[in-house]
């Protein structure tokens, strides 16, 4: 799109995904905001947008764009809304687009815990069908460093609440959090928390620190903290891959920017192959992404 209607409230962030969908500002911010390798709010406020203001939003883009089927809601968690201005939302958003098929959030553990799951089966209903989740990591040392504010076990519970009421959860794992000293903890709870509680997608991203969260990223480290290399990650993408044995199928990728070597599978399905091309790129034999070519 090279022209659009409205304004928004700068940074605006979304999903590589929602690349070509429509994008309306439900909320400014992130709730929580805590996350020390995030930069992404450190300069918003959290605060809810007056629903009327959303709405008339809404009207001029199904003014402009009518044909459009997906809609992301923005900003950092527009899940931690209450319940009846989400619904208020999306029967809005399902009345003025007519071939909406999907609306998608970002949400926290505790957004999708702080509802009932009658709600969540509610918002299903009225067409909220996918969430984008950060895990990050399923080790509870490595939560706990990057303040995520959830441990193993609320994520565990959070994407199964999710699945019981039928949104599908995107998650997201960061490959090398746990630096070059904790990176097998940080990989054997991130694989033990996905085969608790599987999401429909998996992607995993590599750490990647813009200057604002450097320092704050490494006061909550331990003295001697050392940053993986990409030979690194690659070790920590293998033994991840590796241990995945979920009970329903993933879907798995990693061609997030930020990551030195794009992947794509099912899994457990394409287990091997996913390891033969890491294996290929770690043996000089394949090429991964140049770093000029990286980026969040």
């Amino acid at each position: 799109m090279n022209y659009l209607p409205i304004s928004y409230d700068i940074p605006l962030y979304r999903p590589p995904s929602e690349g070509h969908n429509l994008i309306i500002q439900a909320t400014l911010g992130c709730s929580f905001n805590h996350c020390t390798f995030c930069s992404m709010y450190k300069s918003k406020d959290y605060q809810v947008r007056p629903l009327d203001r959303v709405c008339a939003e809404i009207d001029t883009m199904a003014n402009s764009f009518p044909q459009s089927h997906r809609v992301f809601l923005a900003d950092g968690d527009a899940m931690a809304l209450p319940t009846d201005h989400l619904v208020s939302l999306l029967e809005y958003l399902a009345a003025r687009f007519r071939d909406l098929t999907r609306v998608s959030v970002y949400a926290t553990p505790k957004n999708l815990l702080d509802k009932t799951p009658e709600e969540l089966a509610l918002l299903r209903e009225k067409g909220l069908k996918l969430i984008y989740l950060g895990i990050e990591s399923g080790a509870n040392l490595i939560l706990k460093r990057i303040i995520k504010g959830a441990s193993q076990k609320t994520h565990v519970k959070a994407i199964e609440r999710a699945r019981d009421a039928g949104i599908k959860v995107s998650a997201t794992v960061i490959l090398g959090l746990g630096g070059r000293d904790d990176w097998q903890a940080h990989i054997e709870g991130t694989a033990e928390l996905i085969n608790k509680a599987p999401p429909t997608y998996l992607s995993t991203l590599q750490l990647t620190l813009e200057e604002a969260s450097y320092e704050v990223f490494m006061e909550s480290q331990p003295e001697g903290f050392s940053f993986q290399d990409d030979a690194g990650i690659l070790a920590e993408q293998a033994q991840l891959i590796s241990l995945l044995n979920p009970p329903r199928p993933i879907i798995f990728r990693s061609n997030h920017a930020s990551n030195c070597l794009a992947l794509a599978g099912n899994l457990p399905r394409d287990r091997e192959r996913l390891l033969g091309k890491i294996e290929s790129v770690r043996s000089g034999a394949g090429v991964g992404r140049p770093e000029f070519l990286r980026g969040l």
